[in-house]
């Protein structure tokens, strides 16, 4: 029997609305204690620049360079001398683009062709670097603290601090390459504040796939940066796809995060376009704009092949300055291709990449033990070796299985991005085992295992649910490991920049037999 209308109970108790996840996320796009990150910046630095510049002259090789500095210091003198191409075979080898060539010619234009001369920018972007490492574990981490933990990892990385004491392409690549990551960095969380912006405006679902984010300035400038990668080394296209992809897993994320009716296709509407003409058209125009003086030259490496040794007829209508070009760089691949084991070239301080990532085969790049002065014994031994601090290279095998977990077990976007840079300047080089290789292309690995290593400290110092006793607990090991750190890169430091020790101190640094 129903009952009438006005006897019918209406229960009003509110109702729970369970959500997987926050309704509205929250309006992190950074570390604010922006005074004290500074601050802390402009110390870390500062103690990088002591450390790069410290007798950057020494070691030569009686006034000359060492090791490959043979190539690139008279490269770049001449690039100097020369309307800024390099056509002099006597030389050595020009495989590789202009950009890194260039930048040692600036410190040889400022100082003259001497060691000062040939490391000065070099040094520079090494002391860059420690600070661009500072500033993007601080962005990742949302702690100073930890960014400057960081910064001081970075400063006692042995290979961090050969490369940018050498004059070598290397430290360029390591430049460009993380500068690069920084920008893809703030632009993640650019695009999250624009996103914000947008809900909190109602604009989030006015269509399908999303809103549109407007011009990302600092994705462009990762493009340019990338371009230089690359105009320095070609291994600066493995980057260029790695940090391509995971810009557009930026979008795809911040789009599903902000509950985008249809983010992935929102993602391949509104990113993947300009994505493609950020990441892939800018370094292209970026290196091919550094040949500008290569095109313009009368007497450039190849430079004028149409009509010589390829046909004055093309099929594309390709211009001929361009076919020229694409000749000299292909002639350029054929001989890093044809540099491998099964042709016989082998060279005593080769390595393969899986001895990389414990610093297991370093490289020699200068020694002198004949009748050495200056270390209190009859014969001393000067050298300079690059080779990874121990106390971080050789635990890498645990910090990439902890970064492993974290990232695809926790799902944590941190250490994901930074096992994205670790991985592009490892992984590629399976591709051609047998090509010659050697320790120093892992340079790009430092500064993202040295970003690994700092948020692994900065998850024991801010462990959720600490109690006081364990907090300084987690502060002493951490501060423990730090020492450990420095100490032990201090130990190293006369084989990492040619100071003279008895032959017994250099028994001593060799840890490993294949150290030898």
């Amino acid at each position: 029997m129903t009952a009438p209308p006005d006897e019918l109970v209406v229960d009003q108790r509110a109702v729970p609305v369970i959500s997987p996840g926050p309704l509205v996320p929250v309006a992190d796009f950074g570390p604010l204690d922006r005074l004290r990150g500074w601050a802390m910046t402009a110390v870390i630095t500062a103690l990088a620049a002591v450390t790069r510049f410290l007798n950057l002259g020494s070691p030569t090789d009686a006034g000359t360079p060492i090791f490959d500095e043979k190539h690139y210091a008279p490269q770049a003198w001449q690039m100097l001398h020369n309307h800024g191409v390099e056509d002099n075979p006597g030389y050595g080898l020009v495989v590789h683009p202009p950009v890194g060539k260039q930048m040692i010619a600036l410190g040889e234009a400022l100082f003259g062709y001497n060691g000062v001369g040939w490391r000065f920018t070099g040094a520079l972007c090494g002391v860059v670097l420690v600070l661009l490492v500072v500033r993007i574990t601080r962005r990742i981490s949302r702690s100073t603290l930890v960014g400057g933990i960081a910064g001081l990892l970075l400063i006692a990385d042995g290979v961090s601090f050969v490369i940018a004491r050498t004059a070598l392409l290397d430290i360029f690549l390591v430049f460009f390459v993380v500068a690069a990551f920084g920008c893809l960095i703030v632009d993640r969380d650019q695009v999250r504040e624009r996103m914000h912006v947008a809900l909190l405006d109602g604009r989030i679902a006015e269509t399908p796939w999303g809103p549109r984010l407007g011009v990302r300035w600092w994705r462009f400038g990762a493009g340019v940066l990338l371009g230089l990668a690359c105009a320095t080394k070609w291994s600066g296209l493995y980057f260029v796809l790695f940090f391509g992809a995971m810009s557009v897993a930026f979008d795809v994320a911040a789009r599903k995060q902000y509950r985008v009716p249809r983010p992935w296709l929102g993602a391949v509407r509104r990113d993947v376009g300009p994505s493609l003409y950020a990441m892939v058209l800018i370094p292209f125009g970026v290196y091919l704009g550094s040949y500008t003086m290569w095109f313009a030259s009368e007497t450039g490496v190849n430079r004028y092949e149409v009509g010589r040794s390829i046909g004055p007829d093309s099929v594309l209508p390709i211009p001929d300055a361009l076919r020229s070009l694409w000749h000299y760089t292909y002639a350029a691949y054929r001989f890093h291709s044809g540099l491998t084991n099964a042709d016989g070239n082998h060279h005593p301080w080769e390595s393969k990449p899986w001895t990389w990532p414990m610093s297991l085969r370093p490289v020699l790049y200068a020694i002198d033990n004949q009748n050495v002065p200056g270390c209190g014994a009859q014969s001393c031994v000067k050298a300079v070796m690059l080779v990874g601090t121990p106390a971080m290279w050789f635990i890498a095998v645990p910090v990439l299985g902890w970064v492993l977990w974290k990232a695809f077990v926790k799902r944590d976007w941190r250490y994901a991005v930074l096992l994205v840079g670790y991985s592009a300047g490892f992984l590629p080089w399976f591709a051609d085992i047998d090509r010659q290789m050697y320790f120093f292309y892992a340079a790009t690995m430092a500064p993202f295992l040295v970003m690994m290593i700092a948020m692994i400290l900065g998850d024991i110092l801010h462990a959720p649910r600490q109690t006081a006793e364990r907090r300084t607990l987690g502060l002493l090991v951490v501060s423990c490991y730090v020492a450990l750190v420095i100490t032990n890169f201090a130990w190293m430091y006369p084989i990492l920049t040619g100071l003279p020790i008895s032959q017994s101190t250099w028994n001593m640094q060799i840890w490993l037999p294949s150290w030898r």
